[in-house]
């Protein structure tokens, strides 16, 4: 068993855990239509047990970051050392979900449990926090910056968008106008325009950034149920369908809507969602049992590829890319994290050690 240094509340401790090494291609799910993804995986155990790693994010430093969202911590790993450090946060509870990194290097969350948005510096771990200034805005979801700095968020049970302005410390909430229908993912176009997904019904909506006006697009199909949304250099979207297993793609500047099944059948549940820089789109099925699949799709030739997740996965909610092409995960059911990458590249296979 490898051994790594972990920091944990600014200590040094020796940590016994698993690293999970595959440089796979494997069996692809029965009826599938894919062929096999031929990808590097390195999976790391996070320090707490039972934190539930939720969504990975991506420091300017390129390290990988988390939120521990039943341990009450942030983490942060860098993928060349193994070394881990992870972050108490102030108050009891808080649900952290999202995040999401300021020009400063700070880390923003979502506190999911106890409606409030975080900032962590990551320097001193000094944990400040804005709370919603309505009560009901109970459950800030997933987090993102627009190119002027201002945060906007998601409120997925309450049924709120938000926006933060990190320099007055102001929210502003704005309900969404179809009842029960669960913001979820939110990503930003290069115009500076909030796009979300509507997970309760079958739509997707954008914000308008000055005045928080909210229109909604209704996608094809009532059972339609976008969960997560990831975006291209050229502001196309592209959206898990939960409910019936599908890839979605929408281009904002024609309307059109484009579906694919997902290589993993009508139950196969895609969830977290990221285009690297090449413009290839990832995604993970979290329906696929007993292990959790990774999926690339080629927009180009409008195809897929798909492996298993070496650990199983445990549901990956949410992923992220990297500038340099490696895709982070949190496998939140299984207590890791995780780098996919192409098989030429490579991170260190040998941790720091104490």
């Amino acid at each position: 068993m490898d051994t790594r240094r972990i920091l944990t509340n600014g200590a040094a401790v020796c940590f016994g855990a698993a690293l999970l090494y595959s440089a796979i291609s494997a069996a692809v799910p029965a009826g599938s239509k894919a062929k096999a993804l031929e990808v590097t995986i390195h999976e790391w155990s996070v320090p707490t047990a039972n934190s539930g790693p939720h969504d990975p994010a991506v420091a300017p430093d390129g390290s990988l970051w988390w939120t521990g969202q039943l341990s009450n911590r942030l983490g942060r790993l860098d993928p060349a050392t193994g070394m881990m450090r992870e972050y108490p946060l102030k108050t009891p509870n808080t649900g952290p979900h999202g995040l999401a990194f300021d020009r400063d290097g700070n880390v923003w969350f979502t506190g999911n449990y106890s409606g409030l948005i975080g900032k962590l510096d990551p320097r001193t771990g000094s944990v400040t926090e804005y709370k919603m200034p309505d009560p009901r805005a109970s459950d800030p979801h997933t987090p993102v910056f627009d190119q002027q700095g201002m945060l906007w968020f998601t409120a997925e049970g309450s049924n709120f968008v938000g926006r933060l302005d990190p320099h007055t410390g102001r929210v502003d909430l704005k309900r969404v106008p179809t009842e029960d229908a669960s913001p979820y993912g939110m990503v930003i176009t290069s115009k500076g325009v909030p796009i979300f997904c509507e997970f309760g019904t079958n739509k997707l909506a954008k914000i308008d950034p000055k005045t928080m006006e909210i229109t909604e697009i209704k996608l094809p199909g009532d059972g339609t149920r976008p969960r997560r949304i990831a975006i291209t250099k050229d502001d196309t979207i592209y959206f898990t369908d939960y409910e019936q297993g599908r890839l979605g793609r929408f281009n904002p500047a024609t309307g059109e809507v484009k579906f694919w099944p997902s290589p993993g059948g009508a139950q196969s549940s895609p969830y977290g969602i990221t285009v690297t820089p090449d413009g290839m789109v990832w995604y993970s099925e979290a329906g696929v049992l007993p292990k959790n699949t990774i999926v690339r799709f080629d927009p180009k030739t409008e195809t897929f590829a798909s492996t298993t997740i070496p650990s199983g996965g445990g549901v990956v909610r949410n992923m992220v890319a990297t500038p340099d092409g490696r895709v982070y995960i949190a496998c939140s059911g299984v207590n890791k994290v995780g780098v996919v990458m192409a098989n030429q590249a490579r991170v260190n296979e040998t941790p720091s050690h104490s």
